[in-house]
């Protein structure tokens, strides 16, 4: 055979080789081809992302995730983290067309050689290709699917594009998947401020997060960072120079993150949003949505709550008293929002309980204040009297029920307002009865409570049983003119594009009680401050009003009260409802919400209760009685609902008479005039610490 002959024929065989590789590689593309997902989802792609809990002042409370992931776009990674990431993973990006051959060359010969640091073979957007419609099976099938996804993906997206997706879907450790979650969980800020030895970092980071982790070895983080300061250097993004003051330059790490509960911040408040937003949200829109959570939280409120409950119940139990656990709810009565939620002395993943809203404890005669908000809306002046004397009442299983006081004394005749300033059970049992236990279960439900309520006599003690949220809520009622507002602890929540998707910025509110009641009822609540069992603890300095409340057998102690712009309710007492020793609600309750109080509300301007309202008409009544005091006789300044002020007028009565009958506790300690025919009055007996 001559050599024209032997070069055809190995022309020929040659061009056979081709032919039957070219088919070979139609069929396996065709093959392969027919079963390779498809791509179009890349377009609108929506990876799970993080839900975030932010205080009102921006504070992050909680991230909410399976994979912790802040979507960012293109625009917001600077350049730096782009480039530190091309030269590290894929230095031909900007070049190839999804497949790289001469990496894949590269990567084989440094295998070949055995070098320390192994070359990937995988572009970027194999990689994403892979990350998003493969497995990371070792197979032949698996790297062929691979290489055809990411030559469809490059011909139908941009380079910036595929960078983008890349970026947001790729592990960095720490939790974090995603260039913005990453930035976050390693140097506590926002991707768009990263500097160049921090990006260096970060994509080092990439080819194996467990190892290379400033927080597993942070040696082995630095010598990958140099790696890639070295490689944007190879590749022309930054100078000599400009590496070497990376790698010389410190981290300002932020530290490993807390996991579960434990990573959560102000958890007492941030648990209940998280259980509010699981009645609203299912657990995917939760884990997976990307929502913006917007709460009611003040963090400086919450912060001096919690110090007024811990150190409260320290030194309450220092002094004897039993306590060991004390719950605190604030809220903004105007609004609903609640401010501050403190559930407990110290939170912990064993200690998770949240007394602010998850315990059910009796109120005791904090409860009042819905007995007496019935009466009054109902018609029953303040100013009516009742007999603090025995008294037994049938009860439904045929045994009987006879109040009494812990003081086991009966102080006969005296005002509602006095009673009430003064907490006498026997004069909240009486009126209950009158106006109907029936009324009081309604009135007190449209108030704020929402437990069931039986009605039965008791009940005027506060022998149910309630949440601290209950009862802030319902003073609240009484704090707003008698508006009702719902609490809420979330004020909106906006899903990943910012779109508001619920919104309690603007409650259902309702009229629970006429402007003229919740007036009258803040007045008789000034008077438990000022000379009740409120006096001395609860006085804050400014206009307050609030109601004491304690159990008869001292498992529970309530203070509950108000200024114009907040309400506080505040609970002490044992988990396993362990007696405590003469726990008073005017004791250490009032102390810690006199404390919170006036923490809260330091530099804020003081502000007054108002004038009554149109519903209002004042009238001078004669100490003790029910009656009008007659010109020139003096009295005391009272509120009434319009009509309901008596008619009738005092008469002179003998100086002893007038005497017993002068213990009144007045609304305006400067409304007490001293009438001609009183001499010196009767003392107001010290009151029982109720």
């Amino acid at each position: 055979m001559n050599m024209k002959t032997f070069f055809a024929v190995t022309a020929l065989v040659i061009a056979g080789l081709i032919i039957c590789a070219a088919i070979a590689a139609a069929v396996i593309f065709d093959d392969y081809g027919r079963n390779l997902p498809s791509i179009d989802r890349l377009s609108d792609i929506e990876p799970a992302a993080t839900t975030r809990v932010l205080a009102s002042d921006g504070t992050v409370l909680a991230r909410l995730y399976d994979k912790d992931r802040v979507y960012v776009s293109i625009t917001q990674i600077p350049p730096v983290m782009r480039e530190a990431i091309v030269a590290t993973e894929d230095e031909r990006f900007y070049e190839h067309h999804g497949v790289d051959l001469r990496g894949i060359a590269r990567a084989a010969f440094a295998d070949y050689r055995h070098e320390q640091i192994r070359q990937g073979a995988s572009t970027i957007t194999q990689q994403l290709a892979r990350n998003l419609f493969l497995t990371n099976e070792q197979t032949i099938r698996r790297k062929i699917s691979e290489a055809l996804l990411a030559m469809q993906i490059e011909r139908y997206y941009t380079k910036d594009e595929i960078l983008e997706r890349y970026l947001n879907l790729i592990y960095f450790g720490a939790g974090a998947y995603g260039v913005q979650a990453a930035s976050h969980a390693y140097f506590g800020k926002d991707v768009s401020k990263l500097t160049l030895p921090e990006a260096a970092m970060l994509a080092g980071l990439v080819a194996a997060p467990s190892a290379y982790s400033p927080y597993a070895d942070l040696q082995a983080a630095r010598d990958r960072q140099s790696h890639v300061l070295d490689r944007m250097v190879a590749a022309g993004y930054v100078t000599q120079a400009q590496a070497d003051e990376a790698a010389g330059a410190p981290l300002h790490l932020v530290g490993a993150r807390s996991t579960g509960v434990e990573a959560y911040k102000y958890p007492y408040f941030t648990t209940y949003v998280i259980a509010r937003l699981e009645q609203i949200f299912s657990p995917d829109q939760l884990l997976h949505g990307g929502l913006t959570v917007y709460t009611s939280l003040d963090t400086r409120l919450e912060n001096v709550a919690q110090k007024a409950v811990t150190q409260g119940v320290a030194e309450g139990l220092s002094e004897g008293y039993g306590m060991h656990e004390g719950a605190l709810v604030a809220e903004d009565p105007r609004t609903g929002e609640v401010k501050a939620m403190i559930g407990g002395i110290g939170f912990s993943a064993k200690s998770q309980f949240n007394r602010a809203w998850q315990a059910r404890r009796q109120p005791g005669s904090s409860f009042k204040g819905y007995v007496y908000s019935a009466a009054v809306d109902r018609g029953v002046p303040v100013s009516s009297i009742y007999a603090d004397t025995p008294v037994t009442f049938p009860a439904g299983d045929g045994s009987e029920y006879s109040p009494t006081d812990d003081d086991h004394r009966f102080l006969g005749n005296m005002t509602l307002r006095r009673a009430f300033a003064l907490s006498r059970n026997v004069v909240a049992v009486k009126l209950a009865q009158d106006i109907g236990i029936d009324n009081v279960v309604d009135y007190a439900h449209k108030m704020g409570i929402t437990e069931n309520l039986e009605p039965d006599l008791s009940l005027a003690l506060g022998t149910a049983v309630v949440a601290p949220i209950d009862m802030a809520s319902g003073y609240s009622t009484i704090a707003d003119g008698g508006v009702f507002t719902p609490p809420s602890a979330i004020r909106y929540v906006t899903d990943k594009y910012g779109s508001t998707i619920y919104d309690a910025r603007y409650p259902d509110r309702r009229v629970a009680l006429s402007a003229g009641t919740a007036y009258i009822m803040t007045s008789l609540m000034e008077s438990v401050i000022q000379a009740g069992t409120g006096y001395p603890n609860a006085i804050i300095d400014r206009p307050a009003a609030g109601k004491t409340g304690t159990t008869s057998d001292f498992r529970d102690a309530w203070f509950v009260g108000f200024v114009p712009q907040l309400t506080a309710a505040v609970w002490v007492g044992n988990d396993d409802y362990s007696k405590m020793y003469e726990s008073y609600g005017g004791n250490v309750p009032a102390r810690i919400w006199a404390s919170f109080m006036k923490s809260a509300l330091k530099g804020v301007p003081a502000i007054d209760f108002g004038s009554p309202p149109a519903d209002v008409e004042t009238a001078r009544v004669c100490p003790g009685q029910n009656r009008r005091a007659l010109p020139g006789q003096g009295g005391v300044s009272e509120y009434f609902l319009n009509g309901t002020a008596p008619l009738g007028f005092c008469e002179p009565v003998r100086t002893a008479i007038a005497r017993k009958n002068a213990m009144q506790i007045g609304p305006r300690a400067d409304d007490v005039v001293q009438p001609e025919w009183q001499s010196t009055p009767t003392p107001v007996p010290n009151p029982s610490p109720s």
